[in-house]
This record gives C-alpha cells, structure tokens and sequence, in this order.
C-alpha cells in the first residue's frame, strides 16, 4: 500500500467524518486522558512531600483539590478536546455538550466542597475543638457543602438554558415561611456558628453575663450553659449571649491589685516617710508581681491614708489571693518591728468643765 492509498483510505467517511479525523479524536482522547492522571499523581507526589518537609496550609489544600479529582472529569475533558476534531449531528452534539457539562459542574461542587471541609477542619484543629464546639463546625461544614451544591446546580441548570428566577422565588418564599417558623432555632443556631467561629468565649472560661457569673461548661447548639460559684447550672440561650455583654475572666493574662491603708496620726514624721517604701519591698518580695506604685495618698477622717498598686501576673484567682494576703501579713511584721499602729475610727471626746460663779 502506498502513500496514495493511504490518503485515499484517510479520506474514507465513515459516519460523517473521515479516517483521518476519527485517528485525531481517538490519538487526541488517549493523549490527553492519560496526561492528565499522570500529571495529577505528579503533583500529588510533590505536594505530599511539599507536605512531609513543610506542613503549610496552601499544600494541605492543594493535596485535597488534587484528591477531589475524578477521572469521569478526565474523561469528559478528554472528550471535549478529541470531540474538536469531529462533525457530529447538532442533536448529539447538544447531548454531549450537557454530558460535559453535568460533568464539569460535579466536579466543580467537588473542588468547592473540598475547600469548605479544608477551611472547617483547619480552623478546628487550630481551636482543638472538641465536644460541642466540634458538632458545631460539624454544622458549620454541612451548611457551607449544601450551600456549594445548591449553588452548583442552580449555575449548571442557567448554563443549560433553563429558567431559573421562577425556581429562586420559589425557594425564596419557601424559605422565609420556613425562617419564620423556626426563627428563634435558627437564631441561636447562627449564634452558635458565631461562637464557633469567633470564640469570645471557650469552654472553662469564666463569664460574667449582666448579674450571671460562673465557668462556661458545655456550649451547644441552642445554649450555653456555666456552672456558677455557687454549684447550680445556668442555662443561656445564644442568641440572648450574644446580645449581652459578656466579661471573659479567662481570657486574663494578670490581674491588678490595688489596696489602702491607715496609720494612726501620731506617727513620726520620719517614720510616715518610709511607708510607701515598706509597701513595696513587701509587694517586690512577691513572686509573679509588678509593682506599680505606692503613695501617702490622703488625710482620712482618723488615719493617714497610704495606696498602692501592683499587677499580678498570673490569670488564677487563687495566686492573687495567696499573693495579697502574702502582702497583707508582710507588712503587718514590718510595721510591729518599727512601731507603726494600724488606725481604726476613733473619736475623742473633751469635756469642760465650768465652775459656777
């Protein structure tokens, strides 16, 4: 067979395209269908040792992009490219452009909804939660994928030419008579998903909550519930939370610490100038504190009034307390050893007495 016959024979129609197109699709199909799954592994392989080496975020989602990849969307780009080269009926080639594009759009809601998992995931292994706050990113993720598909399928369905403003409308209305109806469960549901997100609070964080005060044990969907000071459990709906202001005593780093004291008047004067230096060798004396001053602030009704103030470093409420009692009993040696009295109210009294003419 010579060169001639092989024209001859390319030339050749079989269902509306030549030999030599059909040859192009099939070659073009089976190039691209196995480049593609090649350089997916490819980049697959780097990334998890991208990963291996250093753990960053953009490769942990690169690999999960990558693992979302199907091959039915291999072969329907395959398909698309190799269909380039071939006439087909206008008929089947609008089933094969929706065949396509079905394709396309699935595989698109699959990248969306591996990157909604990645960013929910990330954040909760960043917070560690655990428990409650868990099955609230659990809520998180599955509204954030309906979302994805929801949305993927109403863009599939315009590029298909249908429609869809009579369907959204549809929905729209559905949807408000359902907000409605369940507005107050959807209310701390979304405060929920705020707590999760924003963490102004976190389980074993003490809130005060306008006159409510206790440690946050358990944080749901609905509610929110702390055990108080005095043992009884507070029940708190999240949407009523986040609309009160909320004093987060675990996120302390240090306390401050401030005091006054009285000395009685008839202390020297040499001796009410060394105070303000007893109070804070006593304050210095402690560990995980800051002095931060100590003056003969005031002339009080019976005592000469001294204040001083210092910053405890430590959030427990308890090492404050030990660290100021600390303080208190210093100073009561200091002042026994010099002679210096703690005053009290006091009042005295002078009578006079008036001879009769």
């Amino acid at each position: 067979m010579n060169l001639d016959d092989i024209r001859e024979l390319g030339q050749a129609v079989y269902y509306g395209n030549t030999l030599f197109a059909w040859a192009k699709a099939v070659l073009t199909f089976a190039l691209w269908f196995t480049l593609l799954p090649l350089a997916r592994a490819f980049i697959a392989r780097r990334v998890r040792k991208g990963i291996a080496d250093h753990p960053v975020a953009f490769l942990v989602s690169v690999r999960r992009l990558l693992d979302a990849t199907t091959r039915v969307f291999m072969v329907a780009v395959a398909t698309y490219l190799a269909m380039r080269w071939l006439r087909v009926p206008a008929q089947a080639d609008r089933y094969i452009d929706t065949a396509i594009l079905v394709v396309v759009w699935w595989q698109v809601a699959r990248w969306l909804t591996a990157a909604v998992r990645h960013f929910v995931d990330t954040r909760g292994d960043r917070d560690g939660a655990v428990g409650e706050s868990a099955a609230s990113l659990n809520i998180l993720r599955f509204v954030g994928v309906l979302l994805v598909w929801v949305v993927t399928f109403l863009m599939l369905l315009t590029n298909l030419g249908v429609e869809i403003g009579p369907l959204i409308a549809g929905l729209g209305v559905g949807g408000v008579a359902i907000a409605l109806a369940v507005q107050s469960i959807l209310g701390d549901l979304f405060a929920s998903l705020s707590i999760t997100l924003d963490k102004p609070f976190r389980v074993g964080d003490f809130l005060v909550i306008g006159e409510e005060k206790g440690k946050v044990e358990q944080i749901g969907i609905k509610s929110t519930r702390l055990r108080s000071l005095s043992g009884e459990q507070i029940v708190i709906s999240n949407g009523d939370l986040l609309k009160s202001r909320i004093r987060n005593y675990g996120l302390l780093y240090e306390r401050r610490g401030s005091f006054s004291i009285g000395i009685v008047y008839e202390t020297p004067r040499a001796t009410v100038r060394e105070v303000p230096a007893l109070i804070e060798a006593a304050i210095r004396a402690q560990p995980k504190t800051r002095f931060e001053r100590a003056h003969f602030a005031s002339f009080g009704s019976s005592a000469l009034l001294f204040e001083a103030v210092y910053f405890v470093l430590d959030a427990e409420y308890g090492t404050f307390m030990d660290i100021q009692q600390a303080i208190n009993l210093q100073l009561m040696d200091d002042f026994a050893a010099r002679g210096i009295e703690f005053a009290y109210p006091t009042s005295r009294q002078f009578m006079i007495e008036v001879e009769a003419p």
